[in-house]
């Protein structure tokens, strides 16, 4: 209740229309996170009642936001007391018997999808969420450990090794035929698959031998985000690399881009803004207080946020509080804190206060989000490569009716600085994060048009810019 009042509306306000919920399937423990299921046609008990759930769902629906649900039929908890394990005294009532009934990495049991029973419960359990609590689709959980017998951990260096080594084909078929169900209950429902695999076909049609996903979750973003902030420094990142990242899909897979998972953000972990800020946002948010450290991590969250929206899919998702740069993780209560409740939250006052920075964060994620919504920027499936600088740390793309340049580099601002664009005409600055409003210097001038220049010697046209370090600008062609 307390969600559907308070938080829906920041979440209207933000310009996201669909919130993924983690968790809602009843579980023993709730450090967890949702994943050791236990009763599959249950909500949580923890956040209210069923029909509190349905209240939630029909608030956002009036406020046109749709609700998809992460759902978890790749495995289910091992508990004697709780669920399904050993309900009749055996192993093998719903789940392969032995060793083959067991997922090593999650202490958890596999369904064998095998079996008419486990397919009728699992399509039934999709039809129930769908049916009786109006939820608009589902994020299905670890499809890459469902396809496969090695879970997702082996090698695939060769492309037959998709369809050879390991595939556990009546779990493929369950996924096939909990697509078809979810589509013909509602045909607008959204399905996504959290896939580590990039199994060919998985968001192709089922008429043409696809698994029939709408959308592949672009797991390895996040996990190159975190990895990248770890392990180098700003003057070290490879700008192709960065590229290849944000581009490494299949066409015609439509993928969900994230920057910041909740892997990072539950407990063992940092939030983005932690990775780039540290203890500094403890001391150094107040608008009054200078913080180079604080002013890197700002900038930098601005730019890996846009930079993933504008080229890494076709959906965007954001964690909850990575909108305005959440300082800290999601700890759940557990033996390890006394079983304390203190960090299980979001602190969604701090970009509500105006005499803190995070105010910037979200300010510009809500116009990063409301220009890539009316530019449809994330129709275009793919982006087209303008120019790679590797001295300056610069990349320049065009997507859709947009051209993004971003300027990676820790001190390197390039006045006069020439690149392609891909037409001719006058381009105007319409997203700046270096602007004051955002947090930044206001360094470039965005009240003026910028003309295109034809170069007659490489026969294209070419923009002329003042490009900041640190700053990502896009910029629209305007006549």
């Amino acid at each position: 209740n307390e969600f559907a009042d308070n938080i829906l509306p920041w979440v209207k306000e933000c310009g996201y229309n669909a919130i993924q919920m983690m968790a809602i399937q009843e579980h023993p423990y709730y450090g967890s996170f949702g994943y050791h299921v236990a009763n599959f046609f249950a909500p949580s008990s923890r956040f209210g009642t069923p029909e509190d759930l349905k209240a939630l769902i029909l608030k956002a629906h009036e406020m046109g936001i749709a609700v998809i649900m992460d759902i978890v039929h790749s495995h289910t908890v091992k508990n004697l007391n709780e669920g399904l394990n050993m309900f009749d005294g055996s192993d093998h009532q719903y789940f392969h018997a032995g060793e083959r009934g067991l997922h090593p990495q999650w202490d958890s049991m596999l369904f064998d999808y095998g079996k008419i029973e486990v397919l009728q419960f699992l399509l039934s359990n999709v039809k129930y969420w769908l049916k009786e609590f109006h939820f608009d689709g589902f994020r299905f959980d670890g499809v890459g450990s469902m396809m496969y017998f090695h879970h997702g951990n082996a090698v695939i260096d060769s492309p037959w090794k998709y369809f050879t080594e390991g595939v556990e084909w009546d779990a493929i078929t369950y996924l096939q035929l909990a697509n078809k169900l979810a589509h013909t209950i509602k045909k607008d429902a959204v399905t996504i698959a959290e896939d580590v695999t990039g199994m060919p076909g998985l968001a192709a049609p089922i008429a043409d031998g696809g698994i029939g996903f709408d959308y592949r979750l672009g797991m390895g973003i996040p996990d190159f985000w975190i990895k990248l902030l770890k392990e180098y420094k700003d003057e070290d990142w490879n700008i192709h690399e960065l590229w290849n990242v944000m581009n490494n899909r299949l066409p015609g897979v439509k993928t969900v881009a994230y920057a910041e998972s909740h892997d990072q953000a539950l407990v063992g972990d940092k939030t983005l803004a932690f990775w780039l800020m540290d203890q500094d946002m403890y001391w150094h948010m107040h608008v009054d207080d200078p913080s180079i450290v604080v002013d890197r991590g700002i900038a930098l969250h601005k730019l890996i946020r846009l930079f993933t929206i504008s080229l890494g899919g076709n959906a965007y998702l954001t964690f909850m509080g990575n909108e305005f740069g959440h300082p800290e993780w999601i700890d759940f209560p557990r033996e390890g804190n006394n079983w304390s409740y203190h960090f299980a939250r979001r602190q969604w006052s701090l970009p509500a206060d105006p005499g803190l920075k995070y105010k910037f964060l979200a300010a510009f994620d809500k116009a990063m989000i409301d220009l890539i919504k009316k530019q449809k920027v994330l129709d275009s499936e793919f982006a087209t490569q303008l120019n790679m600088d590797e001295a300056n740390k610069t990349i320049v793309f065009s997507r859709g009716q947009l051209v993004f340049v971003f300027n990676f580099h820790p001190f390197n601002s390039i006045p006069g600085y020439i690149f392609t664009v891909p037409e001719q005409g006058e381009y105007k600055i319409v997203l700046s994060s270096d602007n004051k409003t955002f947090g930044g210097h206001g360094r470039v001038d965005e009240s003026i048009s910028y003309p295109a220049v034809f170069n007659s010697q490489l026969k294209i046209w070419q923009l002329s810019l003042y490009v900041t370090n640190r700053t990502a600008i896009v910029l629209k062609k305007v006549k």
